[in-house]
């Protein structure tokens, strides 16, 4: 046998025979031989490490053979006996031992490199296989030339219920350019000193994390990761593997990655917390249907294998770094053992230019396509995910070549996709368009099996009985990947994104004819109305199918497809969305967590629902970029609650358009939400800069004396947008920064339909709130209903006292939870009892009022019947004792 078989299974006998080797080696020495094996063996090493004296000392034949084995592994003990025995003075067994030894297990096994060896060989390997990357055109280039830097945000702080207040809150977290150091970082030290064996890298589809996991595998081989800290680095691509035929085991999967089969597979498991795998695309793994994997040589499911990674029960010493969609990370708490997670999150505007100037090998037509682009603010902004970047990048250099120009503006993603594949037609030959469009509609058929099925990889079986085989389509879209099989190389074709296969899903209703009446239109609700699970894993396909709704994405359609697209499939997506109800379900959950805070009770601190489903529907409706489909789907639900979500300026743009669009009696709520996104890391400014900074220029003056800019400004813009029918708003435990009270202030004053705003526990200010009183006593101010959470205000709780004189429409305060002075009661009652007072219901709970002021508060009370104040105290009778003595 010239070398070792590949499954493990087969191994098992050779590690039987070299025990029985080892043990019979051990046994012909005599109780002197032994003892100075003993001796010599303690300082015999392999790889850095040797067995404890502890464990050696007072040992027989049988406890050394047993310890051997369990330390270096069956054969590698052999080389170790061998080696220790000459040093001990036993040639003659040592000689026997080898002689043995090549009879019964071959030449080829006393040649097997060690762990230290191999780890120098498996390293090399990896740096010539990952080298070069495919373009998704199949063009090879170098990684190291294709790699632009992404911004990776850390996992930001937890947000509590009771956090630090305005002058105390620590800055936010920022986005580190992913350079080596911040790569280094993933695994760094928390504040306890603990270093997390598991790190999850979240972001959108198409925003860079297979790459960055590539270059993270191929800096580690380089030697500019994890030195002293990682052995072997092992890239595990799920979905591939959840596809993979047969039973497999982890050994075998690490075998398929190095470049031979004689790996010394057992010591590198033996040693697993010097191991890092990198796990692609985790939340295409399904829910787990049986116990996970704890043995490393099991055959199994790829599933299996994968469930016993993740929750540690098979190598936990051994580093994971997961990739996964946004919407995925919470359907993986309870499979992850204490993640550390980041967010990937895309190109810098200076990384995007970076990337243009190296697609384009040409620098004129670099320039002139980024000068293009940076233009049109919307595509610019689309343009940080990466694989949007390089479509448009791809559009535009087809566009140049043909001396033309882009013609429209692109607002979505969609719209992007189409426009790619717009392009792909019009380069066609006039005659080869039937043929190509045709082609296109049974890759969408293709795409539509794959996502309902969980299937990425396809067989030739599968493009031929398409008649997709050779075709254009196939060429344009479709990856070829060659296997080794056990008779013959199995060839298997994937889409050269996995969001071209969502997007390719979802235009594939849309190409369908209209179904039986009642029934929703080209099957569009096997789509829209699975289960849980099934939900999230389609969360992109139903985002793209919304953004196919709109009336121009369907003209564009009709026109590039020639079919004519039925309205059906519009009608039943907008049931769909009007009969969700999550609005009002989630603000009843709000009710209630807004009761605790009242009473003291912390905020639990679990992380975003699995699927933040209201979000994701936002993003959904603003794909449509259809204002009255919006306002339409917008009144099935009367609420919108989003809890605890990070915002990024992406989310904060979305959340903006569907407010412009909310229908009249629209609600909107944000609990416990990052309203300030993730910022860029910043070089530290020059000494230069600085010194004049401190010497106080007049430019500097100016610049400090200018507002600073909020990243609410878009919300507050919507808000106060003519169309906008929002009327009420509640910003719970956000932390409101003092810019954004500015530009909430201004939105006050001209906002159509606001009539009701509750700033609970966010962080209020003294300055902030007196801000937001110049626009609650703007004369055109609509807000009838102000509910003021915060305790700590005490200043500027004097200008919001002072607003009642003079507030147009304020006919509801709540107060409750504040800090109220006696001063500061004697001033309100006074206010309450002005003639431009239009205060009708005024809201004390959880106030600690003294005596005194209860009694001005009775007092205003009886002066005026029509308004209701309520709190505890107002009802009890202090003077009963008075009486009582006077009746004596």
């Amino acid at each position: 046998m010239d070398q070792p078989e590949a499954s493990f299974s087969s191994v098992e006998p050779r590690d039987a025979a070299a025990r029985e080797l080892l043990l019979a080696a051990l046994e012909d020495l005599s109780q002197e031989q032994l003892k100075r094996f003993r001796h010599k063996l303690r300082d015999a090493q392999l790889d850095g490490r040797s067995i404890p004296w502890g464990r050696l000392e007072g040992a027989d034949a049988v406890d050394l053979a047993e310890q051997l084995t369990h330390f270096y592994g069956p054969e590698p003990a052999l080389d170790v006996a061998r080696k220790t025995l000459k040093r001990a003075d036993v040639r003659d067994v040592a000689a026997r031992l080898k002689q043995q030894r090549l009879q019964r297990l071959g030449a080829s096994s006393s040649v097997l490199l060690s762990v230290s060896e191999y780890r120098k060989k498996y390293r090399e390997h990896v740096l010539r296989q990952h080298a070069k990357v495919k373009e998704r055109n199949a063009r090879s280039v170098k990684i190291t030339k294709r790699f632009t830097k992404l911004l990776i945000a850390p996992e930001s702080a937890a947000l509590e219920s009771e956090g630090p207040g305005p002058e105390e809150e620590p800055p936010p977290e920022r986005a580190r350019r992913s350079d080596t150091h911040t790569f280094n970082r993933l695994f760094g030290r928390d504040e306890e000193g603990q270093r997390p064996l598991t790190v999850v890298l979240q972001g959108p589809a198409g925003i860079g994390k297979t790459m960055a996991a590539k270059k993270i595998l191929y800096d580690w081989a380089a030697g500019k990761l994890y030195h002293g800290q990682v052995d072997f680095a092992f890239f595990l691509p799920c979905r591939e593997l959840l596809e993979r035929p047969g039973a497999c085991s982890l050994a075998d999967l690490i075998l398929d990655q190095c470049p031979d089969r004689g790996a010394p597979v057992r010591q590198m498991l033996a040693q697993s917390e010097r191991l890092l795998f990198i796990l692609d695309g985790v939340d295409d793994l399904p829910a787990p249907e049986a116990a996970p994997c704890a043995d490393p040589f099991e055959a199994t499911t790829g599933a299996r294998v994968l469930g016993g990674l993740l929750s540690k029960v098979l190598l936990p010493g051994a580093r994971l770094l997961v990739t996964t969609r946004t919407a995925a990370p919470g359907r993986l708490q309870d499979r992850l053992c204490s993640p550390q997670c980041a967010e990937v999150r895309g190109f810098s505007d200076k990384d995007k230019k970076k990337y243009f100037f190296k697609f384009f090998q040409d620098e004129w037509q670099a320039e002139r396509a980024y000068r293009f682009v940076k233009e049109n603010e919307t595509l610019f902004a689309l343009c940080f995910v990466p694989f949007v970047c390089w479509i448009v990048c791809t559009v535009l250099r087809q566009q140049l070549e043909l001396g033309q120009d882009l013609s429209r503006t692109s607002k979505t993603t969609t719209s992007v996709y189409l426009l790619f594949i717009a392009s792909v037609l019009s380069s066609a030959p006039a005659a080869d368009g039937p043929r190509l469009r045709g082609e296109l509609r049974k890759l969408c058929r293709l795409a539509r099996e794959g996502v309902l099925r969980r299937r990425a990889q396809f067989a030739e079986a599968d493009l031929e009985q398409l008649e997709l085989r050779g075709s254009k389509v196939q060429m344009l879209f479709l990856s070829k990947k060659e296997l080794a099989g056990v008779l013959e190389t199995e060839v298997t074709y994937q889409f050269i994104d996995q969001s071209f296969q969502e997007f390719f899903a979802a235009l594939s209703y849309m190409l369908e004819g209209e179904g039986p009446p009642g029934a929703p239109a080209g099957g569009v609700g096997e789509l829209l109305r699975g289960d849980a699970e099934l939900r999230c894993h389609l969360a992109l396909t139903t985002r793209f199918l919304f953004g196919l709704l709109s009336a121009e994405r369907m003209r564009d359609i009709e026109r590039h497809f020639g079919c004519v697209v039925s309205e059906h499939v519009k009608q039943d997506v907008l049931r769909w969305v009007q009969g969700q109800g999550w609005g009002r379900a989630r603000a009843e959950l709000e009710g209630m967590q807004e009761a605790e805070a009242l009473e003291g009770a912390e905020e639990p601190e679990d992380e975003e629902s699995e699927f933040n489903s209201p979000l994701e529907l936002l993003y959904c409706l603003y794909e449509t970029q259809d204002d009255a489909f919006v306002r339409q789907a917008l009144r099935g639900l009367p609420e919108l609650a989003l809890q605890r979500v990070r915002f990024s300026r992406m989310d904060l743009t979305v959340l903006s358009y569907c407010v412009r669009c909310c229908p009249a009696g629209q609600a909107l709520r944000l609990d416990s939400c990052r309203l300030t996104p993730v910022q860029d890391k910043k070089k530290k400014s020059s000494l230069m800069k600085r010194l004049q900074s401190s010497l106080g220029s007049s430019s500097s003056q100016a610049t400090a004396r200018k507002p600073q800019a909020s990243p609410l400004r878009p919300l507050c813009e919507a808000m106060a947008d003519q169309q906008c029918g929002l009327n009420s708003l509640t910003l719970s435990h956000c932390k409101l920064p003092d810019a954004a009270c500015g530009d909430l202030s201004e939105a006050l004053r001209v906002a159509p339909a606001l009539t009701e705003l509750s700033l609970l526990h966010s962080g209020l200010s003294d300055s902030g709130l007196r801000v937001l009183c110049a626009g609650l006593a703007w004369p055109r101010c609509r807000v009838q209903t102000l509910r003021v959470q915060q305790p700590g205000l005490q200043e500027a709780l004097q200008y919001l006292v002072s607003t009642l004189r003079q507030g147009p429409a304020l006919s509801t305060l709540d107060l409750s939870g504040c800090q109220l002075s006696g001063p500061m009661v004697t001033y309100l009652c006074a206010v309450l009892q002005h003639p431009g007072c239009r205060l009708q219901t005024l809201s004390l709970t959880s106030v600690e009022l003294s005596e005194q002021s209860l009694e001005e508060l009775r007092a205003v009370r009886t002066a005026k019947p029509g308004l209701v104040i309520t709190h505890t105290g107002l009802d009890s009778h202090p003077e009963l004792p008075t009486s009582f003595s006077s009746a004596l």
